[in-house]
């Protein structure tokens, strides 16, 4: 997850593209959803040390962001526990009308929680406001295929396309870029503050906020006025308490102080609480991608540098990736938590290929120091080359800490690489990056959607959230042509294709692959449900 950019899915738009796809999710879901009732469940407390950059759906791309809004903002379109389906949330159905159209017509007599009707209108600015705010730190990009919205009608709302048959586009309301607002209550033109937002209850949601001290301590109220797909939850409120380190976290879930902790644990920290029978750790589906990014202005040889040569940048990205050692970081720093990664999209996914694996290093995801060299040698690059490598010691885990310092010494063993490491927090971190900060940087994904889209489109495509400065017209057609095209054989060679010209240029150095992992207590009911492909932290099916 994680921004500006209205350009980046708007480069789909192909001319002639004529498929109609009435990929439709459409059919009443009536307000039974598909949680338990919450008499009986109590409120339980979940704890985290990701960090809440703004509640405001228009400024923030970020996990521990939309975790809280996942539970207090209604969508249009929604999954159920188990599944990465989009299905209508709000919406009483969802369909193409056309090849470019997708109509939506909410539920009736929808309220927000201050007793504000929620209408399509509501929808319209919600959309409508993303887009125009763009704020760097925001999802913006999540829309940029998006032409216009039309409010018909009060339960009526249509979305207009740029280019036709977008494969994702009823995926994409069920992100980020998808909570609906209360018009009466958020600017349309700026980013609100937390506190006015809770101040306003424009909450729809499967929950109220009922207290709020920020990256310290929510409290949220089941909220029964919503009627949408999760149904009512399965516990009467959650606490969601937040740690500047993950040993608090782990010592708290296993003293029964809170009742689940969620990201993130270190491997060690999970491996300990294996063998502690008074927790139980739940693993699930892994879509999560640590990956280096680097900034083509800045980094070594970089178009903004003294010395700036396209040929020689290109030989340190190659060469880092001839070098650094994926398994050894695996098994020593995450403990077979993570897997090696050798491509942008997880293994897993359709069409996910490994074209890294035989493009770099010995061919067969292993280092290769003689070919490192040879691609220095290639470009005219004599001496140690010297890196400036960022890291964040807080939003991915403690780990990250010993994952990046071998990094360091993978590649200054080489004789080829200094490394300069340094670290910053994340509510730093995350708008410096996007301000040209960081030359080489660490990053994370985690999915917006469960498609392999999701890991080109926003990172590769003009304008991307990277803001590194990349851009390749050819690889912005094959990710263009993916996107549209309705044949699954056929979208599966494109993405392959895709994969493998991204590859070659390296704009990314992806790492790792990870699962979902949460620790509760031995008693705690449900947390199985909420480590599903749609990767969203549901607390409405947890219960004690």
């Amino acid at each position: 997850m994680a921004m500006n950019q209205r350009a980046l899915r708007s480069a789909v738009a192909l001319a002639g593209v004529s498929a109609f796809a009435l990929t439709a999710c459409t059919g009443p879901s009536g307000g039974g959803g598909t949680s338990t009732g919450g008499a009986g469940g109590g409120t339980i407390t979940y704890g985290t040390t990701d960090k809440v950059v703004t509640l405001d759906p228009a400024g923030s791309y970020d996990a521990g962001s939309f975790m809280i809004m996942n539970q207090v903002y209604p969508f249009l379109m929604n999954s159920k526990p188990g599944s990465a389906e989009a299905s209508p949330d709000i919406a009483e159905s969802a369909s193409f009308t056309t090849p470019t159209e997708y109509t939506v017509k909410l539920k009736p007599g929808l309220k927000f929680a201050n007793g504000h009707a929620l209408t399509s209108s509501d929808v319209k600015f919600s959309i409508d406001r993303v887009v125009k705010i763009a704020d760097p730190n925001g999802p913006a990009s999540l829309l940029a295929n998006l032409k216009s919205v039309a409010a018909k009608d009060d339960s009526t709302v249509v979305f207009t396309l740029k280019a036709a048959n977008d494969q994702v586009f009823p995926s994409v309301l069920g992100t980020n870029s998808g909570p609906i607002v209360d018009e009466e209550v958020f600017p349309a033109n700026k980013i609100m503050s937390d506190d006015e937002i809770v101040k306003g209850k424009p909450f729809a949601g499967q929950y109220t906020i009922e207290s709020y001290k920020k990256n310290e301590l929510v409290s949220l109220k089941a909220n029964p006025d919503y009627n949408g797909l999760l149904g009512k939850p399965a516990n009467d409120g959650a606490n969601i308490k937040y740690y500047a380190d993950s040993n608090n976290l782990k010592l708290d879930v296993q003293q029964g102080n809170i009742d689940v902790a969620g990201r993130s644990l270190t491997a060690t920290d999970a491996a300990d609480l294996e063998k502690d029978s008074k927790v139980k750790v739940h693993k699930g589906p892994g879509g999560e991608l640590r990956y280096i990014v680097f900034n083509f202005d800045t980094m070594p040889f970089g178009a903004k540098t003294a010395n700036a040569d396209a040929k020689k940048a290109l030989a340190v990205r190659q060469a880092m990736a001839d070098i650094v050692d994926r398994e050894a970081i695996a098994t020593q720093v995450y403990k077979g938590t993570y897997l090696p990664a050798f491509s942008v999209v997880p293994d897993g996914l359709p069409g996910a290929a490994q074209p890294l694996k035989e493009m770099y290093g010995d061919g067969n995801g292993k280092p290769d120091l003689d070919k490192a060299k040879k691609a220095f040698a290639d470009a005219g690059i004599t001496g140690t080359v010297n890196i400036k490598l960022q890291y964040n010691p807080d939003h991915y885990g403690k780990s990250s800490g010993d994952e990046y310092a071998m990094i360091k010494e993978q590649l200054e063993k080489s004789g080829l690489f200094k490394v300069d490491l340094q670290s910053t927090e994340w509510v730093t971190y995350s708008k410096a990056r996007t301000a040209d900060a960081y030359p080489v940087y660490q990053l994370g994904w985690f999915p917006d959607y469960s498609d392999a889209d999701n890991y080109l489109t926003p990172f590769f495509i003009p304008g991307n959230f990277l803001k590194n400065h990349y851009e390749n017209p050819a690889v912005t057609d094959i990710i263009k042509k993916q996107l549209v095209t309705a044949d699954k054989t056929e979208r599966e060679t494109s993405l392959g294709d895709a994969q493998t010209a991204v590859a070659k240029d390296l704009s990314t150095l992806p790492l790792l692959q990870g699962a979902q992992l949460m620790v509760a207590g031995a008693d705690v009911k449900g947390v199985e449900q909420t480590l599903d492909p749609s990767f969203k932290t549901r607390l409405g099916v947890i219960s004690k």
